[in-house]
């Protein structure tokens, strides 16, 4: 067995002559637990929101999305694309034509984002869980008809049920008249009829969807499109599918998947998930600095038993790392705990909803959320190891400087 291994595991359970010693380590130990047990706590929850967050983007943000590089529209109708929509890895192949445009119904006017579909944008399941009101239908009985986001409809009062009033929707023409006396004939006019009310973030409710042939005679695009929207096939990896197309599509187009549609928002969570992280690390760190004065009252304590190893011929080198194990055992099990501990309140919040956000029915979600991963745990467990290490390294030199003491006394 390793001897300073060993000592150190003696002088752990051992009885000392002070009980200031065993408080103090004691204290240590659950201050490196409680912080640990918190960090991974916090660190879950923000997975949690993550999880919540980037599902409800999810539900209408494409797997890949294909834009022009340059430029709003290219044309799909190429040998490649063609390919594309026919690849057994495909699930879904949206055209998208998208603009701009001004909204009326009744009285009341607004901008908002006009964007239109083909029909496989439908085979998303998930769609039907965005829809306040209504339903998500996009060509009915009486023909075409859109699901408007919420805070449009809001602030136009957009009554779903109403079966005679109508949207209107003005877009300019691409060749205006100078010459026109009426302004109404430089814009394209259309009405339709609103069938559901769509809520997922506020970027995505100020918009209008609409069936993709309704949208080309808005805007007067014939053949071009704005974006290619792709769902993979379940097992499908998207990493390596967004790299193929990006290859074959060719330096014109941008092939993006979620994270990089949705920058902002991923950026975002990720800075503020790191940036608790640090402040707890910190607060942990106080925690484990406490170790030090735990050695240094045990290295008095254990004068004698430093003196007698010293006549033995142990070395600077071996007492050091006797109190440098001691430390890290203290601070170490103090994290095993903490993370155990950790864990047990995560699994009891998932499966108990132990902690309330609010008034389930004023809030989307009635608990706080979590999501445990491993990397995580890792996470915690190798931060604790290395400023463990730096406090017991620290303390451990205090033994060093006593064998010292000891040896210019002899």
């Amino acid at each position: 067995m390793n001897t300073p291994f060993y000592i150190a595991k003696r002088y752990l359970f051992a009885k000392k002559s002070t009980n200031a010693i065993n408080l103090i380590s004691g204290i240590s130990m659950v201050g490196v637990m409680v912080g640990s047990a918190a960090l991974i706590i916090i660190l879950s929850v923000f997975n949690g929101f993550e999880t919540v967050v980037l599902n409800m983007f999810n539900t209408i943000t494409p797997q890949i999305s294909i834009i022009p590089a340059q430029g709003k529209t290219f044309d799909p109708n190429t040998t490649y694309f063609n390919q594309l929509k026919k690849n057994k890895d495909v699930y879904s192949f949206t055209e998208v034509l998208q603009e701009n445009a001004l909204l009326k119904y009744n009285s009341k006017q607004a901008v908002g984002m006009v964007k239109g579909v083909s029909l496989d944008y439908l085979k998303n399941d998930k769609l039907d869980s965005t829809i306040k009101e209504g339903h998500f239908v996009l060509r009915n009985k009486s023909g075409n008809s859109a699901v408007i986001g919420s805070a449009l409809q809001s602030y136009l009062a957009v009554n779903t049920v109403d079966p005679f009033t109508e949207l209107e929707i003005f877009s300019p023409k691409k060749t205006m008249s100078v010459n026109s006396i009426n302004p109404a004939d430089d814009f394209v006019i259309k009405s339709i009829r609103v069938s559901g009310v769509f809520e997922v973030q506020q970027e995505f409710d100020n918009g209008i969807i609409v069936p993709l042939d309704f949208a080309r005679g808005l805007l007067g695009e014939d053949k071009n499109v704005s974006a290619i929207e792709i769902n993979l096939q379940p097992g499908v990896n998207v990493d390596d599918f967004q790299a193929d197309v990006i290859s074959n599509a060719g330096k014109g187009f941008e092939v993006r998947n979620r994270a990089e549609q949705n920058r902002s928002l991923y950026h975002i969570l990720n800075t503020e998930k790191w940036a608790v992280y640090i402040i707890l690390t910190f607060i942990l760190i106080i925690a484990i600095f406490n170790i030090i004065g735990s050695l240094t009252m045990l290295v008095i304590d254990k004068v004698k038993d430093i003196a007698i190893l010293s006549s033995l011929g142990a070395g600077k080198r071996l007492i050091k790392r006797i109190f440098l194990f001691e430390g890290m055992m203290i601070t170490m099990s103090g994290c095993v705990l903490g993370l155990v501990i950790g864990l047990i309140f995560c699994l009891f919040q998932q499966h108990f909803n132990l902690i309330k956000m609010g008034e389930e029915n004023t809030t989307l979600i009635s608990a706080y959320p979590i999501a445990l991963k491993w990397k995580d745990f890792i996470l915690v467990f190798f931060t604790v190891g290395i400023f463990s290490f730096l406090a017991s390294g620290l303390s451990s030199n205090l033994s060093v400087k006593r064998i010292d003491q000891i040896n210019q006394n002899i």
